[in-house]
């Protein structure tokens, strides 16, 4: 249970105290954000702003993982290694997008098709990877059943599995992504996220089938060291949204966001859980529907608007609500999301 504490404390360390030295790096480079014409005007105040701060998220979440099991001479397992590739891959992704949005001074970096080939083709690897790797016990990091608040009886079988967290690994990046619009939104809602991925590891290693002989227990593969990688994400984000709150001195950038969205799926995947990642990233669903609903009333009524903007947060911003209200009440309702998600996962288990 320290290492909890300790993957924490060092990534939020490494994160707060890294930050700045990267802000200088980035803007000695002229690495800043482009911003688009056609969104909120009050956002033209940010061109410039150093961007591609995921990669103190990722450094931090690493570090503090990886020094954790150095300092408490416990061994690594197979289900993070996994979440923290895909982690990085994505985080490969967003980076090769930032790169080319600030080389070339334009909005545009990859393209849609470019960006989720990626994102598929590393989502793949993972979902195929999550399949092999059993323990002593037989167990594999990802199962071959579908998961709710825990494994059902449904067997979906390898293919399956790999679309099915093709689907999760795809939606979740992109949904994170839509959500970093606003200085510190994403961030905050990760940091909620997370949290609540350390709640349920230690609770589903607490009430594992090996210890105890209930028949609500959890055949989970790695959840406590889950949870240790869950702390230090954690502890990385909240590390960085001291420089990321408004006004943001940096931004994460598609580095960031696709690797946190990344991170959240494959930890949900893992811990058996993935169904119950709908509540617990709320935000991230809501502000993905407003762009889906969008797209498909434009194209259906020939050019009318539910919102004023999409995302949902420009919507907002465009009807006269300050940056800082939004990202307060947005957190708000990412925090009573994650609380209902914890809420169903604890229920479940009383009603067995």
């Amino acid at each position: 249970m320290r290492g909890i504490l300790v993957a924490g404390a060092i990534a939020l360390s490494i994160s707060l105290f890294g930050t700045p030295l990267l802000i200088r790096l980035l803007a000695r480079r002229g690495y800043g954000q482009i911003i688009r014409d056609d969104g909120p005007t009050s956002h033209h105040t940010k061109r410039g702003t150093p961007t591609m701060g995921g990669l103190i998220i990722i450094l931090a979440a690493l570090a503090g993982y990886l020094l954790t099991h150095l300092l408490m001479q416990s061994a690594m397992s197979s289900s993070a290694l996994l979440v923290l590739g895909l982690m990085a891959a994505l985080g490969f992704v967003g980076f090769l997008d930032d790169w080319l949005k600030v080389s070339r001074q334009k909005s545009l970096g990859l393209n849609a098709k470019q960006k989720i080939f990626g994102q598929v083709l590393f989502a793949a690897i993972f979902g195929y990877l999550g399949i092999h790797f059993p323990d002593a016990d037989g167990l594999t990091p990802i199962s071959q059943n579908l998961s709710t608040v825990r494994d059902t009886s449904i067997v979906l079988g390898g293919i399956l599995v790999i679309i099915w967290v093709v689907l999760m690994v795809t939606a979740t990046s992109n949904g994170v992504n839509l959500t970093d619009g606003l200085d510190g939104l994403a961030t905050g809602a990760a940091v909620m996220t997370f949290i609540a991925y350390i709640l349920i590891g230690v609770w589903e290693f607490g009430q594992r089938c090996s210890i105890t002989t209930s028949s609500n227990c959890y055949i989970v593969r790695d959840p406590l060291d889950l949870a240790v990688l869950s702390a230090a994400l954690a502890g990385a984000c909240a590390g960085f949204l001291w420089w990321n709150a408004s006004p943001a001195k940096i931004f994460m950038g598609d580095t960031g966001s696709l690797a946190l969205g990344g991170a959240l799926a494959g930890i949900a995947t893992s811990l058996r859980i993935e169904l119950l990642l709908i509540p617990l990233g709320g935000l991230f669903v809501i502000i993905s529907a407003s762009v889906i609903l969008q797209v498909l009333y434009f194209k259906a009524t020939g050019g009318k608007r539910i919102f004023k903007m999409a995302p949902l947060q420009h919507h907002f911003e465009l009807i006269g609500w300050g940056e800082v209200t939004i990202v307060m009440r947005f957190w708000i309702i990412s925090g009573l999301c994650v609380a209902a998600g914890l809420g169903l996962f604890y229920a479940q288990w009383v009603s067995n």
